[in-house]
C-alpha cells in the first residue's frame, strides 16, 4: 500500500538560500502521545536560516527546517487527550531535534501545542510559538519579571524582541529597546517606554539601573549590556557569551544565563492568554507560498527584518 506523501522544503547540503528545494516525502504518522497536524502556517525564525548555512545541532543535512506550527489536528496517535481532530491549534515542535514545519504536515508531541485562540488567523499564529515562547521563558520563568522592573530588550523589533516588548508590558515592566531608528515607532507602538538608537547611540552609556536584560545579538552585547544592570539583575543571553562576561558578572553581583527555548504546552496557554486579553500580537513582515521559502530565507540573510516571516502551505 503507498504511503501518503506532503510536499516539504527540504535541502541536501548547507549553504545559502538556493539550497532549499521542494520536494514530496512520506507524510508523518503520530506516534505515541503526538498529534498530526495539517500546517497552515510556519514562521520562519533566524535559527532556520542559521541553520540552514552552518551545522549547529542538526547535523548533515537532508533536512526539512521549521519549529513554528500554526494548522489544523488531523489525527492524533495513541493516549492524547488534549486535542481531537479538527481542532486548530499553534505550538513549537521540540527544538532543536524536533525540526519539520516546513511541510504540508508536522507531527510533534501533543503537549507542545495549544489551542490557537480565536482572534488570531492562522498567519499570525503561525508567527508567534518559537519567539514568544523564548520571551516567556526569559522573561517570566527565568528573570521572574516583576510590576515596576526595567527591562532593556535588544533587538527590539525583531522576532522575539517585538514579543519581548509585549510580555514584559504586560508584567508591569518599564521597558527600553534598541532598534533602528526606523523601528522606532514600532516598538513604541508595542508599549516600549523608551528607545535606543544603536546605530547612533551607546546602549552601555543610555540605559542604567536595568533589572533584566534580554539579548539576542551575541558579540560584544553581553559584556556590555552588564554596565546596564543593577546588582542582583539577570542577563539573558540567547547566544553564547565569553567565560569572561560570565566571571565579569559574578564579580558586579549579576546572573549571567544563556538560554535555549524549549516546547511547552504551560507556556503556549500562556502565550494564548496574553493574545485573547488583547496584550500580544505578532507583527507580521511578510507571508510567502511553500514553495518560495527561499526568497523568505533571502529577506531573513539581511538581517533587518521588523517581526516574523510566515510560510503557508
Amino acid at each position: 500500500m503507498t504511503k501518503p506523501t506532503m510536499r516539504a522544503i527540504s535541502q541536501d547540503i548547507l549553504g545559502g538560500p538556493d539550497v532549499l528545494k521542494e520536494v514530496e516525502l512520506d507524510r508523518p504518522e503520530p506516534g505515541l502521545s503526538q498529534v498530526l497536524v495539517r500546517v497552515r502556517a510556519a514562521g520562519v525564525n533566524p535559527t532556520d536560516w542559521k541553520h540552514r548555512a552552518h551545522s549547529i545541532f542538526l547535523g548533515p543535512p537532508p533536512f526539512v527546517l521549521g519549529w513554528d506550527v500554526s494548522g489544523v489536528v488531523e489525527a492524533t496517535g495513541y493516549g492524547v487527550t488534549l486535542f481531537k481532530p479538527g481542532d486548530e491549534v499553534f505550538g513549537m515542535l521540540p527544538y532543536p531535534h524536533g525540526v519539520g514545519s516546513h511541510a504540508e504536515f508536522a507531527a510533534g508531541p501533543a503537549r507542545a501545542f495549544a489551542l490557537k485562540p480565536a482572534g488570531l488567523d492562522h498567519v499570525q499564529a503561525g508567527a508567534l510559538p518559537l519567539v514568544a515562547l523564548t520571551a516567556w521563558q526569559a522573561l517570566t520563568e527565568t528573570a521572574g519579571l516583576s510590576a515596576g522592573q526595567r527591562v532593556l530588550v535588544h533587538a527590539a523589533a525583531g522576532g522575539v524582541g517585538h514579543v519581548a516588548v509585549q510580555i514584559a508590558k504586560a508584567q508591569g515592566a518599564y521597558v527600553i529597546g534598541t532598534a533602528s531608528a526606523g523601528h522606532h515607532d514600532l516598538v513604541r507602538g508595542l508599549g516600549a517606554d523608551e528607545m535606543i538608537d544603536y546605530n547612533a547611540t551607546d546602549f552601555a552609556a543610555a540605559a542604567g539601573d536595568v533589572d533584566v536584560v534580554l539579548d539576542a545579538f551575541g558579540g560584544d552585547y553581553p559584556a556590555r549590556s552588564l554596565r546596564t544592570l543593577r546588582p542582583g539583575g539577570i542577563l539573558i543571553s540567547l547566544l553564547p557569551f565569553s567565560p569572561d562576561v560570565a566571571a565579569q558578572a559574578a564579580r558586579l553581583g549579576i546572573r549571567a544565563e544563556v538560554m535555549l527555548v524549549e516546547a511547552d504546552h504551560g507556556g503556549m496557554t500562556g502565550i494564548a492568554r496574553l493574545v485573547a486579553d488583547g496584550q500580544l500580537r505578532p507583527v507580521v513582515a511578510g507571508t510567502f507560498p511553500l514553495a518560495d521559502a527561499a526568497k523568505a530565507h533571502e529577506a531573513g540573510d539581511t538581517g533587518h527584518v521588523a517581526g516574523k516571516l510566515v510560510l503557508e502551505p
